[in-house]
């Protein structure tokens, strides 16, 4: 379970994987066309870890069924200043 962003405050995107490196390389190269490469989302600034895929897809429909404020929220509790969190991933 992730969020995206085209920058501080940006666009958003909110998606979920079973390999969230894999994934957030092929965003950031604009292998996967779509909604975060016509936008720009190429900053991880969110993520949540999950033990099963069906948590992970519940989490991610409540967090888009969510306000934008209750995302920025979420981003600002565990990452206050934006960081890109692709190079923490291992």
């Amino acid at each position: 379970m992730y969020i995206l962003a085209s920058g501080r405050n940006g666009t958003l995107y909110t998606g979920v994987t079973s390999n969230l490196p894999l994934r957030v390389y092929q965003h950031r190269e604009g292998v996967v066309p779509g909604f975060t490469s016509r936008y720009g989302c190429k900053l991880l600034v969110w993520y949540e870890r999950y033990e099963n895929m069906i948590e992970a897809i519940g989490r991610e429909k409540q967090i888009k069924g969510g306000s934008r404020l209750k995302k920025l929220a979420l981003i600002e509790n565990m990452n206050p200043d934006w960081r890109d969190l692709y190079n923490d991933l291992a």
